[in-house]
């Protein structure tokens, strides 16, 4: 790991359309090492082509360089994605593999992680991304572990992180690897964030309410058990309302989701859990009693292992009525 008096070589991913927090994220976080004295840090931006690039909110950033910049980085970060999910070209993904293949370390920010996994850098690891699109990333890459409770996920040499905001806790969580806990507490106290936020991802997920409900029998399924959450859900249960065999409906629910019927009705009931605890002052064994976990010590276990803080804790932190 560097010290401070090393240089470390950041080269952050742009492209057209990507927006102005993400881009500055890294920047933000990276180039305060510097202004602190801590180490020489020096982060610049690539692109496919050297020039500009147009972003999200309509302004053009320029003396972008170009894929060179990535080749002598120690860090190199894929900050956002495309929005309609894209797959990454061939250029970006043999960039990715050879730089991750020479040591640098490869980061995949918020949807960044998409990229990642496209290049191949995370089968058969656990990886996160923001909370919209963890479904689509498990569904193509099926040999993923996508963790959506995660605020970040470091397996040393790849590093990838939840939505937007959580792209400060990565970035800090790297000056802390690299530079120990001391240096990443006071560039998050210069920057006025926290230094290392508890818990998950805890970010404030919409109920999923599937659409074409009436065509796509697996939707009606999703739709008619976040109506039921407070009801034991077994998968004969759900291939009976599907009109499906056990058999069929696993392996249609499978495909339609990413996940199994297990694991997705687990999902449901902590983002209940989570919405009750945020919007009302309902004691935890009703919390527990309604979103069908059936006893309070089963919330707590599975919150904990989910969220890495108790339903409690979670309600005192994140109440929205106050």
């Amino acid at each position: 790991m560097p010290s401070s008096g090393d240089v470390l070589r950041i080269a952050v991913y742009a492209f057209d359309g990507v927006t102005m927090f993400h881009l500055s994220a890294p920047h933000l976080v990276f180039d305060e090492v510097t202004r602190q004295g801590l180490g020489d840090w020096r982060t610049v931006l690539f692109a496919d082509r050297a020039g500009a690039v147009r972003t999200a909110e309509g302004y053009s950033i320029g003396g972008v360089r170009g894929p060179a910049a990535a080749e002598e980085a120690d860090v190199v970060v894929v900050p956002s994605w495309f929005t309609d999910g894209r797959v990454a070209g061939p250029a970006l993904r043999r960039l990715l593999t050879t730089a991750h293949g020479r040591g640098a370390t490869i980061a995949g920010l918020c949807l960044g992680a998409v990229a990642v996994a496209d290049a191949g850098l995370l089968t058969r690891r656990t990886a996160v991304t923001h909370w919209q699109a963890v479904d689509m990333l498990a569904a193509r890459h099926r040999d993923i572990h996508v963790d959506a409770s995660m605020l970040y996920v470091d397996h040393g040499d790849v590093l990838t992180s939840a939505g937007t905001a959580s792209a400060l806790d990565a970035c800090l969580h790297l000056v802390r690897g690299r530079l120990g806990a001391a240096a990443a507490n006071r560039v998050a106290r210069s920057l006025v964030v926290a230094p290392h936020r508890e818990g998950g991802q805890a970010q404030y997920i919409e109920r999923p309410l599937p659409a074409q409900a009436g065509t796509d029998p697996i939707a009606g399924v999703l739709e008619w058990a976040l109506r039921h959450l407070a009801e034991p859900l077994t998968v004969e249960r759900l291939a009976g309302v599907a009109h499906l065999s056990r058999r069929t409906f696993i392996r249609a629910f499978q495909a339609s989701t990413g996940v199994s019927p297990a694991v997705w009705v687990r999902r449901q009931r902590l983002d209940e859990a989570r919405r009750l605890l945020e919007s009302t002052d309902l004691p935890i064994d009703q919390v527990s009693a309604g979103c069908g976990f059936g006893s309070t010590v089963t919330l707590r276990q599975c919150f904990a292992a989910a969220f890495g803080t108790s339903p409690s804790e979670y309600r005192r932190r994140f109440d929205a009525r106050r």
